[in-house]
């Protein structure tokens, strides 16, 4: 094989992979920016073309996040998945380590069978609801689950992608090809090894004691106020807006009815006009309303009517919630994060400590711990628990499952877990099916499938997709390669496969597994070769180690689990390291007395 030589496109390829883990690892802008930042910087740079950059918007690892998002979505709505979590919150009783690996053992059995992102986005909003039921911060148990769902990859040879195309890669070598459980005995062993390092060294490597239980930060102060509508006369002596009646009066406006122009609006934003004619709900207390009325000789309705079906104690209710440790609000205001428009719900008043804020809700720079005191609708409120974000102090109203929809959404799955395994269909349309068949059936409505999916992990993947084929396009990857394995020198069988297996460990990690495998295998068997070892037992250490991607939330699965998780890119590498050097251990213990 002629030796490849460091060209300059090499050169601009490595140190774009060295800038996307520098910025990971810093967090100078948000991990979903800077897959972005890959996917505008390769084609001006000439390393794609334009049409390779955005490719990784249509590419079927992304299109299956999507669909399998909303699927996981659909059967948690319906109450499927909830029969799964039952039984496994009985064993556990409540306690975050029994709940981690009863949860981590069956995640990883499903990762054997479907690819690891669906297994792990089919437990997600399940996880979520364990944390609020349980008061079990959720950073303890996301990324140990995550983690659970890549190893369970390793199980069989239809977990993951590198194992599937394992087979293919050895082809022209003539070598045997692996049977379906042919990696089991080392799947088990790395499974069993990542749930025991949880739960043994959890406290230490889990970002765990940086959020307190709630009760140690609600103050649960009261929502004062009641319900009232009025009409706004058609001569005013002023503008009246949101603003105004919040600021002077303290009558907030929950809802707006422009009667004339057959507009609806719940939680208007804080700069919203009333004009003649319009009808408005509020909260007030009923000498502030008192005085609003005298001033601007407005009409009350004697009862709710515009608004009493939305207003209505089963659809309406009153949250106090906390801003977390870690959330994205803090350092933000409510108008920077766009939060009336995005989640439809009514902030009152925002409490530091015991004191109310004297400026616009919507100006106010949050800090952690500061208390939010809202109204609006019960499924809004659901979705903005599932954000993450805040900690609430008073329970959520939770939605009843839609039972009736139950045989759907169990008939759509299995309709695309059949067109993937018994079609070979690709992943992405099988599960895409699946998603839309919900969608038609009414499993789940779209806006609910829009919320669903979270786009921080479809912007990440997307973008650095393009960052690992040009890291094969130009020859970097290879050229990488070959000035490892060169500096290593003649080895020994299990030195070599060790070799091996940190080179894949450190490839998977910015380009992807898939990328990794077919690069590595034919230069692992070949080294092999040289060498008078197995073949086969180096290209499947490079199958199984492309799995080991901890480190860095570059993995579909810790992607799609950092957001919620509320983790950083340091979470990953704390307690990334220890799992990606345990992994190697046991991998390579296990392949050399078994294989």
């Amino acid at each position: 094989m002629e030796a490849l030589v460091l060209t300059n496109q090499m050169i601009i390829v490595l140190a774009l992979i060295g800038l996307a883990v520098l910025l990971f690892v810093v967090e100078w802008v948000r991990v979903d920016v800077v897959g972005i930042m890959m996917m505008v910087l390769t084609p001006l740079l000439g390393l794609v073309t334009p049409q390779e950059a955005f490719s990784g918007l249509a590419s079927n690892a992304v299109v299956s996040i999507i669909a399998v998002m909303i699927i996981g979505a659909g059967l948690d709505r319906t109450g499927l998945v909830g029969l799964v979590v039952k039984p496994v919150l009985k064993l556990a009783g409540g306690h975050a380590n029994r709940v981690v690996m009863l949860i981590s053992a069956t995640v990883a059995g499903i990762s054997s069978i479907m690819q690891n992102i669906g297994a792990a986005a089919l437990f997600l909003p399940a996880v979520q609801r364990i944390s609020r039921g349980q008061m079990i911060p959720i950073s303890r148990l996301l990324m140990p689950i995550g983690f659970a769902a890549i190893l369970g990859g390793t199980l069989t040879l239809v977990g993951s992608s590198p194992l599937i195309l394992l087979n293919d890669l050895i082809a022209p070598f003539d070598l045997r090809p692996f049977s379906l459980f042919a990696v089991t005995p080392v799947g088990l062993c790395l499974v069993a090894a990542g749930i025991l390092y949880f739960v043994v060294l959890g406290p230490w490597v889990l970002p765990q004691g940086t959020t307190p239980p709630a009760e140690q930060m609600c103050h649960l102060h009261p929502v004062g106020g009641e319900h009232f509508e009025v009409i706004i006369p058609p001569e005013l002596p002023q503008t009246i807006t949101a603003e105004i009646m919040a600021r002077r009066y303290g009558v907030h406006l929950l809802a707006l009815d422009k009667v004339h122009h057959g507009e609806r609006a719940l939680a208007p934003d804080e700069r919203s006009v009333l004009y003649p004619g319009d009808v408005a709900a509020v909260l007030a207390e009923p000498s502030a309303l008192d005085r609003l009325v005298q001033d601007f000789n407005l009409q009350v309705k004697p009862d709710l009517d515009s608004f009493a079906e939305e207003l209505s104690p089963q659809q309406w209710g009153a949250v106090e919630a906390v801003v977390a440790p870690r959330s994205e609000l803090v350092g933000k205001t409510l108008g920077q994060v766009h939060f009336v428009t995005k989640f439809q719900l009514n902030p009152v008043v925002i409490f530091r400590g015991e004191t109310p804020n004297e400026v616009l809700l919507e100006e106010m720079e949050l800090r952690e711990g500061d208390s939010l005191l809202m109204e609006g609708p019960w499924r809004r409120f659901r979705i903005l628990a599932e954000k993450g974000w805040l900690i609430f102090c008073t329970p959520v109203r939770e939605e009843p499952p839609a039972t009736g929809k139950a045989a759907w959404a169990a008939a759509w799955l299995a309709v695309a877990l059949v067109m993937i395994m018994g079609f070979k269909l690709p992943l992405g349309l099988g599960l895409l099916t699946g998603a839309l068949g919900m969608l038609v059936t009414r499993v789940i409505r779209v806006d609910e499938a829009y919320q669903a999916v979270d786009w921080r992990t479809v912007f990440l993947l997307a973008g650095l997709l393009p960052l690992g084929m040009a890291t094969l396009k130009t020859g970097a990857a290879a050229w990488l390669a070959q000035e490892v394995l060169s500096l290593a020198g003649p080895l020994p069988p299990l030195a070599l496969l060790a070799v091996v297996g940190a080179l894949s460990t450190a490839f998977t990690l910015v380009v992807s597994n898939v990328g990794a495998v077919v690069l590595l295998v034919p230069i692992a068997v070949q080294l092999a070769l040289q060498a008078d070892a197995d073949p086969r037992l180096a290209a499947l250490a490079v199958g199984l180690a492309t799995s080991n991607s901890f480190i860095l939330p570059t993995h579909q699965v810790n992607a799609l689990y950092m957001g919620p998780g509320r983790y950083h890119s340091t979470d990953f590498i704390k307690a990334g390291a220890g799992l990606s050097l345990l992994f190697l251990v046991v991998m390579l213990a296990v392949l050399y007395f078994l294989y």
